[in-house]
């Protein structure tokens, strides 16, 4: 049975919102595991204040065109929502759909492909790989208006297989090729998905031992259908949210419950989360934080008046450049975050956030928090529980030489 006390509860809301603060871990704990996961999974009002500057900052980056502008507008809302465990999910499909706006070369697409994995990401991902597959911009990432009946483009069906629903191992080439042909005449018209029937292969086409006249919803079902999708799936699920380096009865016992919920990853991702191997000590501080959980997960419990042109600059300078990935492949993650070169930004921006308003204002209140109550903070801000002598250190401290001797601990990395 689950103990579910302050550090416990820290690590759930640790690995589903972006920060923590000693408050929610308190309500945590006072509601139970149960009344947490179920507040945590259902959909909860907004602040008008929050959907005012939402509005504001896309509504800026719709005008001019600006993809920064856009960048700036979704950090601002995965640190802002009252929602952040669909901000966690649509960060994840972001990852896996990894998309560029570098090609794109379109704010509108980005956003709808964005609100997207913010509308569907919860639900059946056969829905969302259905719909990914006629999304405008990954029709530009990856070449849709290039596959043609008499020249056909493996690059969607190539991924679908490996990136997006399958992985490696489980297709032959061989598959690719016809499930390209399939995927003829998927283009893009106006910035719509559009149907070429003139350059769509309709003759029939073997995938996966099986043949028909398949078209590209067809090849999405086998894919679906395939014993190798709810696997894959489950490995991704559980290196984001769980472990880097998940077991293969970990994953076999995942897959299962994406069979026992046709493919949802929020139900998912919620049993996981009321599972005993969740809350072991071995997953607990497994995961090095990325980029974004790093800044987010900082300056949303310690600072306000954020400065998100700044956060936004920071994250791409880290390694994680929201809406431009740097491959189809997305960001590796794990010890590619923490180079030497990094790992001194790291520390810098830790720096300033106690030491400067480069990145936002510090609270005062939250200050004379940390001063009075400062395990508590410890609990909230460290993923792993901070040696007894290491305590006794950071007591022996001036009060203002506490919080940032903290911040540079390399605890602090991890999540």
């Amino acid at each position: 049975m689950i103990h579910f006390d302050a550090p416990a509860a820290a690590h759930l809301l640790r690995r589903l919102q972006f920060g923590v603060t000693p408050a929610e871990v308190d309500r945590a704990v006072r509601d139970g595991l149960h009344a947490t996961l179920e507040r945590l999974f259902t959909p909860q009002p907004e602040s008008a204040e929050f959907l005012a500057s939402q509005a504001a900052l896309k509504d800026a980056a719709v005008a001019t065109a600006s993809i920064q502008d856009l960048k700036a507008w979704w950090l601002h809302r995965m640190a802002g929502t009252a929602n952040p465990v669909t901000e966690k999910m649509t960060l994840f499909w972001h990852n896996h759909f990894a998309t560029s706006a570098v090609k794109v070369q379109s704010v509108p697409m980005m956003v709808e492909q964005n609100d997207l994995f913010r509308n569907l990401g919860a639900g059946s991902f056969r829905q969302l790989l259905t719909a990914m597959a006629r999304d405008p911009a990954m029709l530009v990432w990856l070449d849709g208006n290039a596959n043609r009946k008499r020249h056909p483009n493996e690059n969607f069906a190539r991924e679908v297989m490996e990136l997006f629903a399958l992985g490696l191992g489980n297709y032959t080439e061989h598959d690719i090729q016809e499930a390209a042909r399939a995927f003829s005449g998927w283009h893009l018209r106006d910035g719509r998905f559009w149907f070429n029937d003139s350059q769509h292969d309709d003759t029939a086409k073997t995938v996966f031992g099986k043949t028909g006249r398949y078209d590209g919803q067809a090849i999405i079902d086998l894919c679906l259908d395939h014993p190798a999708c709810p696997k894959f799936l489950a490995f991704k699920l559980l290196r984001t949210f769980v472990t880097t380096e998940p077991s293969g009865p970990q994953v076999e016992r995942i897959a299962g419950l994406f069979v026992k919920h046709d493919l949802a990853f929020a139900p998912v991702l919620r049993e996981v989360c009321s599972s005993d191997e969740f809350y072991a000590a071995e997953v607990r501080g497994s995961i090095i934080k990325s980029p974004v959980e790093l800044i987010l997960g900082t300056l949303r419990p310690l600072c306000e008046r954020i400065r998100w042109p700044a956060v936004r600059d920071l994250a791409a300078q880290l390694g994680q450049d929201v809406f431009a990935p740097p491959s189809v492949k997305g960001w590796d993650g794990g010890r590619q975050w923490v180079h030497a070169t990094a790992w001194i930004q790291r520390w810098n921006f830790l720096s300033d956030v106690t030491g400067s308003d480069r990145y936002g204002h510090f609270r005062s209140e939250v200050r004379e928090q940390i001063q009075q109550h400062p395990r508590e903070w410890v609990t909230a801000l460290f993923a792993v529980p901070l040696a007894d002598t290491m305590h006794t250190a950071i007591s022996a401290l001036a009060p203002d030489e506490r919080l940032p001797f903290a911040l540079s601990l390399p605890e602090y990395q991890l999540m």
